[in-house]
């Protein structure tokens, strides 16, 4: 079974998230097939530009409890959407929680719909926002970014364009493709060193962030999802009801 469709138009590849029944939470088989699209999409000269979009109403879970990636694994894809020598503008037309989040930060452009809802959901099961802080913190506004990594509250569309962790979002009367025609049109237009060139310009303090802080956030990572917290909250979630330690 496929689980990221993949179609062309004028030089731009759309990527498309395609495990509906689990919500397209990042799976291991997930991760690997993503990382080996866009590794298609860094050889392939007649690529301009990447879309990564979704089927169903979510874009992304998270991490699939069942089958999570390795944090190995996720930092890998992560880089890989970074270094990508192609921009990756991200649309988003359902839900975005946790590690799909990671998936926002990595990419250079992302436009979502005003149904569009999102939140850091880590610490409501044990863990923490770790690996995916490698492609946030440079990028999303650190107040905002502390209250909703602390919290687990939802967010719309409009606050987070505020925060920056959107480009832009679209206003009830949008369609998502009108928010982001005019900037395929922009890429399009482009040339294609140029554009390789100006991303490096524009993602070296989010690689430096890699290679300063991924080994101890994958770490972070490991060390939380084994906790006995972790399993707590893993297994309420699964089971639809609240961990132990709500008050």
């Amino acid at each position: 079974m496929t689980l990221v469709g993949r179609t062309r138009a004028r030089g731009v590849e759309t990527l498309s998230l395609d495990a509906t029944a689990n919500r397209n939470a990042l799976s291991a088989a997930l991760v690997g097939e993503l990382a080996d699209a866009l590794t298609d999409c860094a050889k392939d000269t007649d690529v301009r530009a990447v879309v990564l979009t979704h089927t169903g109403n979510t874009f992304c879970a998270g991490a699939d409890l069942r089958d999570p990636p390795h944090p190995d694994a996720l930092v890998g894809l992560l880089r890989q959407i970074v270094e990508l020598p192609r921009p990756v503008v991200a649309r988003v037309t359902g839900h975005v929680r946790a590690g799909g989040l990671g998936l926002l930060g990595a990419c250079d452009i992302a436009l979502a719909s005003s149904e569009a809802t999102f939140a850091f959901t880590e610490v409501r099961i044990g863990v923490a926002p770790a690996v995916i802080s490698l492609t946030l913190l440079s990028r999303t506004d650190p107040r905002a970014l502390a209250r909703y990594y602390l919290t687990g509250e939802r967010l719309d569309a409009a606050e987070a364009a505020r925060i920056g962790l959107l480009t832009a979002a679209g206003d009830a009367a949008d369609d998502i493709d009108d928010v982001l025609a005019p900037v395929l049109d922009g890429l399009r237009r482009a040339a294609p060193q140029a554009l390789a060139e100006t991303k490096q310009l524009l993602t070296a303090r989010v690689l430096e962030a890699f290679d300063r802080d991924a080994t101890d956030l994958t770490a972070l990572s490991a060390r939380l999802f084994s906790s006995a917290q972790a399993r707590e909250g893993m297994t309420a979630f699964l089971e639809r009801r609240d961990p132990a330690w709500v008050l």
